[in-house]
């Protein structure tokens, strides 16, 4: 049985790695792995020497982390008050409602978001005229686009996160409650001493395991909504090596930005895993 699954992660993940050798070579497909010249760390030396490469590396650590801060927070409120929805019913349609986004793919979204962001007749640009203000060009200018980027995927996932934060309440012994409110606490101060402490704990997992993930800053979502015109703020690492590795065949220097990225990657998962078992005693093995 797990003979499939075993077979398609040594295809898909390992057996591509041995093509990490083109990050040392001045690599040419007619040439192949074994002919193309070894020039060894001279891709990883112009890697920080252009400056369109560390400006994509800068996007990529500050798209990156404002998506991780606001992953943390939005769910964390959202649970908070999707817990003080009494009715079952509507507490489960809500939920149900912004969960749904999560399973929409980006091509989908990004169309979505195209149509409604769109400053010739789109219906947010309609309703910012109405509002007396002009039109924005949120997916036309580098500070808008970045706003628009970390907004819309908070939007799309945050459901998803607010299990989580739902899972953690919902191991909250009820009778703290009831206790509390015989000792006259309102709701407020029963949020804020019981509530909030026993979502401190996975928050704090939440966020040190997040660490291993900035420099996965959407692939896929700014790869749909992305234009020449915000490459300057809006161009991630991973947009950058496929035009540049892909579109652009420097596939030595474009191997070289995937492997320092995974290398970061690789030192952020170490050192985060380490933090929650330090903080909060997670582990997984």
């Amino acid at each position: 049985m797990l003979l499939p699954g075993v077979a398609i992660v040594l295809i898909f993940c390992y057996l591509p790695m041995f093509g990490l050798v083109m990050a040392f070579q001045d690599f040419q497909p007619h040439l192949g792995f074994f002919r193309s010249d070894w020039i060894g760390l001279e891709n990883f030396r112009l890697m920080f020497e252009y400056p369109d490469a560390r400006q994509v590396i800068w996007n990529t650590f500050l798209i990156a982390f404002l998506k991780i801060i606001a992953h943390l927070i939005v769910p964390f409120v959202f649970a908070l008050l999707l817990n003080e929805v009494r009715r079952m019913l509507l507490k489960r349609l809500i939920q149900t409602f912004v969960y749904l986004p999560h399973f929409l793919s980006w091509v989908i979204l990004g169309g979505i978001l195209l149509d409604m962001l769109s400053t010739d007749g789109g219906l947010v640009n309609q309703l910012v005229g109405w509002l007396g203000f002009p039109p924005i060009f949120f997916l036309g200018d580098g500070d808008w686009f970045r706003i628009t980027v970390i907004a819309s995927d908070v939007w799309k996932d945050f459901g998803f996160s607010t299990i989580i934060f739902l899972a953690a309440l919902a191991g909250v012994n009820p009778e703290m409650y009831e206790a509390a409110l015989i000792d006259g606490a309102n709701r407020w101060r029963q949020t804020l001493s019981i509530t909030i402490p026993a979502m401190i704990p996975i928050a704090v997992v939440v966020a040190t395991l997040s660490l291993g993930n900035i420099l996965n800053a959407g692939f896929d979502q700014i790869f749909n909504l992305y234009n020449p015109l915000v490459y300057e703020k809006g161009d991630i690492i991973d947009t950058y090596v496929y035009r540049v590795g892909l579109i652009g065949g420097d596939f030595g220097f474009g191997t070289a930005v995937g492997v320092f990225k995974s290398l970061v990657s690789l030192t952020l998962i170490i050192i985060s895993y380490r933090l929650a078992y330090k903080l909060a005693g997670y582990r997984i093995f």
